[in-house]
């Protein structure tokens, strides 16, 4: 019973994680479909080169709270410490790879910061903090995202030691670099673009 319970959240999780607010929020606010234009991505960057920020702020939100919510009301329901983490890990996955869109997903930083900030709130802001002065000192959020990855498990050690939080954060982190490989490649050859700006 506790498994299929386990399951069902899980399930649950991983459903809202894949209502997308980028596609979501370019209907409420009269906009192209974001998966047409810029890098393809329904994720709030790629919104915002939309020129809407209203429909880039809606977007983040929505996609930060759905990695809020999915841990904050398993572990209210008493769940155990790994299936939270299991549960915000899977609302994750929603978002990344979302079942209403064909599995073509965003990239799914909001969200990772999300799980993060609800699951171990101290390795949250911590990746946060590193997400904001790598975007501040560098203009990309790719390359922020990319370090926000790499550090996550690193604060997860420092916060929470060899703890099943500590093991999510290495996966959103992983997951998040996996998903970033064109970005690298791009700053590699200098040809990624900066935040609010068009892609070349």
């Amino acid at each position: 019973m506790d498994i299929l319970l386990g399951f069902l959240v899980c399930l649950a999780a991983y459903l809202l994680g894949s209502v997308s607010f980028a596609v979501l929020g370019a209907r409420l606010f009269r906009l192209a479909d974001p998966r047409t234009y810029g890098s393809g991505n329904p994720g709030a960057t790629n919104v915002l080169r939309s020129g809407n920020k209203k429909a880039a702020m809606f977007t983040l939100t929505g996609d930060v709270l759905k990695g809020v919510f999915a841990v904050l009301v398993v572990r209210a329901l008493g769940f155990s410490e790994p299936v939270v983490g299991l549960v915000g890990l899977a609302a994750f996955i929603g978002h990344v790879y979302p079942v209403f869109l064909k599995f073509q997903g965003g990239k799914g930083v909001a969200t990772a910061g999300g799980v993060l900030l609800a699951l171990a709130p101290f390795v949250g802001l911590a990746s946060l903090a590193t997400w904001l002065l790598v975007v501040f000192v560098s203009r990309y959020s790719s390359l922020a995202a990319v370090m926000a990855g790499l550090s996550a498990p690193l604060w997860g050690l420092l916060f929470c030691g060899l703890h099943s939080d500590t093991a999510i954060a290495f996966l959103l982190g992983a997951t998040l670099i996996a998903r970033h490989q064109n970005n690298i490649q791009r700053l590699l050859a200098g040809t990624e673009s900066r935040v609010g700006k068009k892609p070349q």
